[in-house]
């Protein structure tokens, strides 16, 4: 089968094989699950909508990740969703528009994107994630975070460390320089690098204040007078002052000029990582959402990078059944915790047969035995 090319599939793209794609399903269930305990309300929105909508607001920044076609039935361009928080905001701002705010929705579901990148070469993965609509207070930061960080512990993810961010403030610095269109995208990129010099060439007046945002990232406890120090425009540094207050225990770190992955946030933001593990484990902070321009904060996870940072699943414990066996005893053993696979047709070497099918017990008699060790 190795050798056949209609197996091939596009880059990015893979099979979920046993016991990995149970392994994944347990933890989304169990992730949503923790959602659910919060009280956010499971939604499930389409893998495919009008692009009208899709790429509306906040979901404009994913147009070059987003996959197009035409519909054979309206004749509109279509678009496969490559992330799942627009959907979750047109869903709040249309047929949940009547209830009352705030609104917790959670999801999960697969995305698909035109390209991966060097730390996240998936293309399709799937996102589990919430969103906390219609309230924009510290309150409601500290929630959603502490949520991400609960539901990853009890996924099996350790010593998370969370790495806060406020775009806007750089944002502001840049506007307020007046800077054309091509400086200050050469200078965000520059910030993303923390390339001082290159802010230095390209940021003008601005480049002062932003190489001081990038000296004052590091751990949340030296970041926050480091910031308070400088003379910094609005009010997001106190917000996320209250953020890192409201959030005792978990590992914090600050990087005031961070903004992949966060173009249309509005407020505190933050990303998730675990050591030793390629790739944040999800992102989120504050938005606003749809036409309605609600404000919002949530986050998202993605599965590919959180199951590299959780402990691989305990062997299956998968009880080989001789060909006759009762179906009562057999639903007996499953009630008691055994995965039951039933010869379909006699043995002449039950052991063979169960080691064949993975299996690490066989029925014999009327009890389960370990299968003897033998070729395999």
């Amino acid at each position: 089968m190795s050798g056949n090319p209609d197996a091939l599939l596009p880059a990015g793209l893979m099979d979920g094989l046993p016991p990995d794609a149970a392994h994944e399903a347990a933890t989304i269930n169990r992730l949503v699950d923790d959602f659910a305990a919060h009280g956010y309300e499971r939604v499930k929105p389409p893998l495919i909508e009008f692009e009208t909508g899709l790429l509306h607001g906040a979901g404009g920044s994913l147009l070059r990740q987003t996959f197009r076609l035409m519909d054979p039935v309206s004749r509109q361009m279509l678009g496969i969703r490559a992330d799942i928080t627009g959907q979750i905001a047109r869903i709040a701002q249309s047929r949940l528009a009547h209830r009352a705010r705030p609104l917790r929705l959670a999801y999960a579901g697969d995305v698909l994107r035109v390209s991966g990148s060097q730390i996240r070469p998936e293309r399709q993965f799937v996102q589990a994630g919430v969103e906390l609509i219609g309230a924009d207070n510290a309150a409601a930061d500290i929630e959603v975070i502490a949520l991400a960080a609960e539901a990853l512990a009890h996924a099996g993810v350790a010593r998370l460390s969370v790495d806060l961010s406020v775009p806007t403030v750089a944002t502001a610095i840049l506007d307020a320089a007046g800077l054309a269109p091509e400086a200050a995208a050469e200078t965000r990129h520059a910030l993303n690098q923390k390339d001082r010099a290159a802010v230095r060439a390209s940021a003008g007046p601005a480049a002062d204040a932003l190489i001081a945002l990038i000296d004052a990232g590091g751990p949340a406890e030296t970041a926050l007078p480091a910031l308070r120090r400088l003379d910094l425009p609005g009010d997001d540094i106190d917000r996320l002052a209250a953020v890192v207050a409201g959030l005792p225990g978990l590992q914090l770190t600050v990087d005031a000029v961070e903004n992949r992955g966060f173009e249309y946030h509005r407020g505190v933001a933050f990303t998730l990582f675990a050591p030793r593990v390629r790739g944040e484990l999800g992102n989120g902070g504050r938005y606003l959402a749809g036409a309605g321009a609600e404000p919002a904060t949530g986050f998202s996870l993605f599965l590919d990078s959180v199951m590299r940072a959780v402990a691989p699943p305990p062997p299956a414990r998968r009880l080989w059944l001789p060909e006759g066996t009762a179906p009562t005893r057999a639903a007996a053993l499953r009630a008691e915790g055994w995965s039951t696979v039933a010869a379909l047709a006699p043995a002449t070497d039950p052991a063979a047969a169960a080691r064949a099918l993975h299996c690490t017990h066989l029925l014999v008699g009327d009890a389960p035995h370990p299968v003897p060790e033998g070729d395999r």
